[in-house]
Formats: structure tokens, sequence, C-alpha cells
């Protein structure tokens, strides 16, 4: 990502593409490139640039992948040469640094040392929302939870989007990108996160989900998974409590949609 005076690498340079290049053009300028750098034309000397061309090709072909990589490189390319990383580092003790730190090394794609940057600095305990810009920390949230899923720890991912989705319905920011947030989110709970936790952590996570403005066909799924579990842990008056809950909140829904009716009469 890196050259040796500590400039970042323009991936669309070393690829001779534009910046608003489609993954077409990306594809045929890679392929150009590539043959005329191939061992068996260039030689062995043409190693290190044909390896430059593919991780250049890499990122930018990835649409995920390009969008972290022209993050970081409209925000911390410094014409000045100034060592933003570097300057970070020197922060070991400052919780500001540290945060921002983290939200820099994800942006060039130097995920492991975002993740353990980030444990080290107290991991879901730590508030980078009061360090970092609103819309900085809804990134790198974002961004931090997609990583940490990948690798399966999944319910550190659950809290920090659940973090993200929370702050997004009282302001939007990510607007139409919400619906991706929130696939991953459900994604997360469907298929990892009750593996990776105990029945009352579970409860508190179903819990969370419900507060969360989720549409209902959503909510009755997890509904239904929380009384399945308060029984299967014998706790039977909670199980009962949040049905009866469930059927006032469907009986207000009704009320409202039909008072409504009335009014449109």
């Amino acid at each position: 990502m890196f050259q040796k005076n500590g400039k970042m690498t323009d991936y669309y340079e070393i690829l001779g593409v534009e910046r608003d290049a489609s993954a077409d053009k990306i594809k045929k300028a890679f392929r150009e490139k590539a043959k005329r750098l191939h061992p068996d034309v260039a030689g062995a000397s043409a190693e290190d640039s044909m390896r430059k061309l593919l991780t250049a090709y890499e990122t930018l072909f990835s649409e995920e992948r390009r969008y972290k990589y022209d993050r970081a490189y409209s925000r911390f390319v410094k014409n000045t040469g100034f060592d933003y990383r570097a300057w970070l580092r020197e922060q070991a003790d400052n919780p500001e640094g540290q945060a921002k730190l983290v939200f820099f090394q994800l942006l060039h794609l130097e995920d492991d040392e975002a993740i353990g940057l980030w444990r080290k600095s107290g991991g879901i305990n730590f508030r980078m929302d009061r360090f970092l810009d609103r819309e900085d920390w809804m990134d790198c949230c974002f961004i931090l939870a997609e990583e940490l899923d990948k690798r399966l720890h999944s319910f550190e991912a659950f809290r920090l989007l659940a973090e993200v989705i929370k702050e997004e319905r009282r302001r939007p920011y990510f607007k139409h990108f919400t619906v991706e947030i929130e696939k991953l989110l459900k994604e997360i709970v469907r298929l990892r996160l009750r593996s990776q936790t105990d029945d009352e952590t579970w409860i508190e996570c179903l819990q969370t989900l419900l507060t969360l403005g989720f549409p209902s066909r959503d909510e009755a799924a997890w509904i239904r998974s929380l009384i399945q579990t308060l029984r299967a842990l014998g706790d039977n008056d909670g199980a009962e409590q949040i049905i009866r809950e469930t059927a006032q909140c469907g009986k207000n829904k009704t009320q409202t949609s039909n008072r409504k009716k009335e009014n449109i009469k």
C-alpha cells in the first residue's frame, strides 16, 4: 500500500486508468499490462512490478476493497510527505490517537493490525464514538464489523452493527446503504451468532434486536426464539410475559391502523 518514502501507492496510476474507471476497464487494463509483465516476456526483473499490478487489480476490482482504498486515498494522502500513521502510533497512550489509528488502518486495508489495536484498546468497550467524528465512527464500526465477522468473531460484529443501526435510526447517514448493513446484521443473527453465545447472551442479543426498529416479520422470528430460549432456561414466567407484551403490542398496532383508516374515510 505504501512506497518506501511513506507515501500511499496510487493503484489507478499503476493500472493506467481513471479514478472513475468501470470494473470492465480495470480488468482490461490489468490484462493488457499483465501480458507485458509476464516473466516469459519481461523476465524475472519484472516480478516486483507484476506483484504491484496484481495488488492494484485485486483492490480496485473488488467493490468493497476499492471503496476502502478510495476513502483512504482521499482522506490521508499528504503531498507534504507527512507520515500520519507514524504520528498516530506515537500516541500509544492517547485513546483518541488510537481510535484514529484503528480507522486509518482499516481504510488502508491493514485489517488484522486494526483489529489487534482495537482489541488492545478495549474491543467492544472501546468507545471510539468519543474520539471520531460521527460519520467516521459509523464508517469505522461498519468496516470493522465486516472484518470481524469474516474472521468468525460474529458476536463482536453484532455489537458494533447494532450500535451503528441504532445511530442510523436516530439520524440517517448511510441512507440507501443502510439496507446492506441490516442485511449483514440479520445474516450474522441467522447463521453465526447463536453458536457463539450462551443462552443469557443470546437473550440479550434478541432483546437488542427488538429495539432497533426492524420490520414485524423479523421481530416475530426473534420473539419466537426469545420465548423458546426462556422456556429452555426454565423461565416460563418470562416467556409468558413476552407473549402478553407481544399480543398487546399487536392489538395496539391494529387499533392505530383502524384509526388511520377511519381518518382517511
